[in-house]
């Protein structure tokens, strides 16, 4: 089941980086940018982190909290952050929680091989926690500017 513009964004609660608890609730009033990824550190994901960081002050000028999510554990973002100096938080989503409330952990293929993995979505959520955007074709380059249009 694909979420859709206009829907309520699901509630969740998980562990970032440091193994706090992140509700998506909590940040009602604050507009969020939930963004979900592969894996850390491969070439697509650094570039979109990366994108984010540099851009980081323009997306909180707009009133943007930004959230990472992935099926990596703790440690792994924990590294992620470290190596590449993200500012901000990386959810470990390992028991697979929130890719599958939101849709995303769908079928690809690479090279044939079909397997189960993360897609690269963003939501946009906005202070009520409706879900105001869904970027389903990511420039990991470019990120921000499609987020700030």
């Amino acid at each position: 089941m694909m979420l859709e513009k206009g829907q309520p964004a699901p509630d969740f609660e998980v562990k970032d980086q440091n193994g706090s608890q992140i509700k998506l609730s909590h940040f009602k009033g604050k507009k969020v940018v939930l963004y979900f990824y592969p894996k850390d550190d491969t070439p697509g994901c650094t570039a979109q982190a990366c994108n984010l960081r540099d851009n980081y002050d323009a997306l909180l000028a707009k009133g943007y909290v930004v959230l990472g999510v992935s099926v990596d554990d703790e440690k792994s973002h924990q590294k992620f952050i470290e190596k590449y100096n993200l500012p901000f938080p990386l959810l470990a989503d390992t028991e697979h929680q929130i890719v599958e409330k939101y849709g995303v952990w769908q079928e690809k293929n690479m090279y044939g091989r079909k397997y189960m993995g993360t897609m690269r979505y963003t939501f946009v959520i906005d202070e009520e926690g409706t879900i105001e955007d869904i970027i389903k074709k990511v420039d990991t380059k470019n990120h921000t500017a499609q987020l700030v249009k």
